[in-house]
């Protein structure tokens, strides 16, 4: 199917023959192209961006640097601050979980594409609550952060958690200080779910938080932060959630059934989006159908520019970021992400194949035609 829909894309002729074999195939020109293509440098290859995304491009530039001789370096700043370097033009390629308007990527001149789907996981550090045994729906988890629910046993979470004896102790809000990716999907989520929500904050990565709220960046320090406070709650990317051992909450989803954070779920919100059934890549995965769809799911995304600055260097680039598409499912799934459905991945290919060279040379294309041949 991957190969059909990239052969359509990228026009490649004699459609009628026989395709030849399965993905396997593509994997193997890739291989090819890229041995072909191995360039030594001392600088490297540099990328910053998205810390819900760093666990997964730190398994594959670990893989790929076992057969190439590129290193690849990688900050975990953030995704707005990432999205800034590349704007700015400091790194080979930024990293983001939030998708930039047509209006911004043609601004700053950069293509923009999935690479893998996780999930935004409510966390909790509550004595005797043991993981996933907290119940919590969007309306109540919005007005927690809204400060308006400020005690544990407060009647609303109650009534969710009838048999769940909960401390009459305060709730501790961490939260993040910087511009997270993390952050625009938790209020995309909320402002689906809680009016409140949606006027007062609406969407975006970063908010001038209650009075009271615990402040830091990036998604480790969320970790730490909650496992260091008592009576605490944050919201984390479900990776970090599962390699701190940290306590996740139960949600009520769209359906109104109660769902448990994993990759199973992660995909069947997917499953039930226009990632799946198009390749649209633009929507949001948040409060989606299916009964056993998480509410709060994420893509992470990469964006290089449109036209090369460095033509070398963003070549190079994009042969990490096609080995990784083409070899790095299993990859994925061992850092505890879901890979991208086929038709998401031809989109990629896609945006992929517009970049080029500053005398209008063909780089992205030229990658692409070449694992068909």
């Amino acid at each position: 199917m991957l190969q059909l829909i990239l052969r359509f894309t990228f026009n490649v002729p004699d459609m009628t023959r026989p395709l030849r074999g399965s993905l396997r195939i593509i994997t193997v020109a890739a291989a090819a192209l890229l041995s072909a293509h191995a360039v030594r440098a001392a600088s490297g290859i540099t990328r910053a961006g998205s810390s819900a995304a760093a666990p997964v491009y730190k398994v594959w530039a670990d893989e790929y640097a076992k057969t190439h001789s590129d290193e690849l370096r990688y900050d975990p700043i953030g995704s707005g601050a990432g999205m800034a370097r590349i704007n700015r033009r400091e790194v080979d390629f930024g990293a983001s979980d939030i998708i930039a308007s047509g209006a911004d990527l043609k601004k700053n001149g950069l293509v923009m594409f999935p690479t893998v789907i996780t999930g935004v996981v409510p966390v909790v550090n509550l004595a005797k609550v043991t993981s996933n045994s907290l119940r919590l729906s969007g309306d109540v988890l919005a007005r927690i952060f809204l400060g308006e629910i400020t005690q544990w046993d407060a009647p609303e979470i109650h009534a969710l958690n009838p048999g769940l004896k909960l401390p009459s102790r305060p709730i501790h809000l961490i939260v993040r200080a910087d511009g997270s990716g993390t952050t625009y999907h938790f209020s995309d989520y909320l402002s689906h779910v809680h009016a409140g929500w949606k006027q007062r904050y609406g969407v975006a990565n970063h908010f001038s938080w209650p009075v009271g709220a615990i402040a830091v960046k990036g998604s480790a320090a969320i970790a730490k932060a909650v496992q260091q406070t008592p009576d605490s709650i944050g919201c984390i990317d479900y990776n970090y959630m599962v390699d701190d051992g940290l306590s996740a909450v139960s949600m009520k989803n769209a359906e109104g059934a109660i769902v448990q954070a994993n990759t199973e779920t992660f995909h069947q919100a997917v499953v039930h989006s226009t990632w799946y059934s198009t390749g649209d890549f633009l929507t949001e995965l948040n409060d989606l159908a299916g009964a056993k769809s998480w509410p709060i799911t994420m893509g992470t995304c990469i964006a290089v520019p449109r036209v090369a600055t460095n033509s070398e260097r963003t070549e190079r680039a994009l042969l990490f970021i096609t080995w990784a598409c083409l070899n790095g499912d299993a990859l994925a799934r061992q850092a505890k992400f879901v890979p991208l459905p086929e038709k998401v991945r031809a989109s990629a290919y896609a945006e992929i194949s517009k970049v080029s060279g500053q005398s209008g040379e063909s780089i992205g294309a030229r990658l692409m035609s070449n694992l068909l041949k």
